[in-house]
């Protein structure tokens, strides 16, 4: 395979005062998984091929009938040796990622603390409360297979697990998300940019910010905008904060926050935003958030929510399946119910107009793309992808 066809290695990555200092092996290690997880990238396309060839003329032989639920289809699929072995292998990514995030956050976790708590001393954009309380739907989930979660500190000024996160999703995404794994806040960041020029929001949200990756692309735009960043791990606030210290942004505040009880007077943004957040609340909060986020919009204001696509009738059952494989094997339970949900239904039942809705393509911008993608590459690992967004202004 040309090295062109390679994903970036762990070196080309953006790094900051307080990411996690990594050795020569555990830079191999990384860059090892990065390779495995772009490699298992194709092999899933061996999945539908087995569905087609395989798996369905099977079942339709033995029944007289096609699937009629996708729990049908999983169980047809579980016994095909292809997808068994991708499955396998792609689980193992996950654990052996984490495994090798938390032995190298670990290692020096009282350095990392110490990095951060001298770079949010005396600040009064980090604004934690200890009457926040981590939902009960997050306590029951170790997100990403990542023990403990975005919430759990094992020390006082703990940040661990944040470090880990960020030092990580290279190796999830083999570089997708650019130098400082920021592609979907730099994808809606441009659309905006380009989509309406003349919109100068003063005062912007971002619910489940964990570290801010995704809120940092959003507040450079906007220089002059108040941008509030809030999420419950109080690890990843103390992270992101002092992250965005270090890479000289001062016009955000970071808080810890519950977001389906937001401690804002009504319409007091311009600009509310989730990336990536939605599909890991659980139950009916989805509902209150949405909810939340029409009452604390400004007329005229815009609500924007980057997820992965959501499970229409012209999507086949299969590829719903194969999209639910993180619900099932990567710790993401609430990922199947948010993607069934019509984003459009949702926020007529919160409040917006639906004349108003929208459901865009953003354009990652991957600063780790050098423009090369063969012909058979696969989409979420070759050039930058088109992220999903939905949203609505209200007016």
């Amino acid at each position: 395979m040309a090295a062109k066809n390679l994903p970036p290695t762990y070196d080309k990555i953006a790094k900051h005062e307080v990411f996690p200092e990594l050795t020569h092996d555990e830079r191999a290690r990384y860059n090892f998984l990065a390779n495995l997880n772009k490699h298992l990238a194709h092999v899933s396309q061996g999945n539908s091929t087995a569905f087609e060839k395989r798996v369905q003329p099977k079942f339709e032989k033995e029944k007289g009938r096609t699937f009629q639920t996708k729990d049908e289809l999983g169980d047809a699929m579980a016994e095909d040796p292809h997808y068994q072995t991708w499955s396998a292998l792609r689980r193992l990514t996950m654990e052996m990622r984490q495994q090798a995030g938390r032995s190298m956050t670990y290692r020096q976790a009282v350095a990392l603390r110490d990095k951060v708590n001298k770079l949010n001393e005396g600040k009064n954009t980090l604004i934690l409360n200890d009457e926040v309380k981590v939902p009960p739907y997050l306590l029951a989930v170790d997100n990403h297979l990542m023990p403990g979660s975005y919430h759990t500190e094992l020390f006082e000024g703990d940040v661990c697990n944040a470090a880990n996160y960020d030092g990580g999703l290279f190796v999830t995404t083999a570089g997708l998300l650019g130098r400082y794994s920021d592609g979907g806040g730099q994808a809606i960041a441009q659309w905006m940019k380009n989509n309406h020029p003349s919109f100068n929001p003063k005062r912007i949200l971002d619910i489940g910010c964990g570290i801010g990756h995704n809120t940092l692309p959003i507040a450079k735009l906007y220089p002059d905008a108040e941008v509030i960043a809030i999420d419950t791990g109080r690890p990843m606030l103390r992270y992101g904060h002092a992250r965005a210290q270090a890479l000289g942004f001062n016009n955000v505040k970071f808080m810890q926050v519950e977001a389906s009880n937001l401690p804002f007077e009504n319409e007091s943004f311009d600009w509310i935003q989730t990336t990536m957040f939605l599909h890991e609340t659980g139950g009916k909060s989805i509902y209150n958030i949405m909810r939340e986020i029409f009452r604390c919009l400004r007329p005229n204001g815009i609500t924007m929510h980057i997820e992965q696509p959501q499970y229409t009738d012209d999507m086949s059952m299969y590829e719903q399946w194969i999209r639910d494989w993180d619900a099932y094997n990567n710790s993401e339970p609430y990922w199947s119910k948010m993607h069934d949900i019509d984003p459009k239904q949702l926020m007529e039942d919160c409040g917006f107009d639906g004349k108003e809705f929208m459901q865009i393509g953003a354009k990652a911008i991957n600063d780790l793309d050098d423009g090369t993608k063969k012909s058979d590459e696969p989409e979420d690992h070759g050039r930058s992808p088109i992220w999903n967004v939905f949203g609505a202004w209200k007016r």
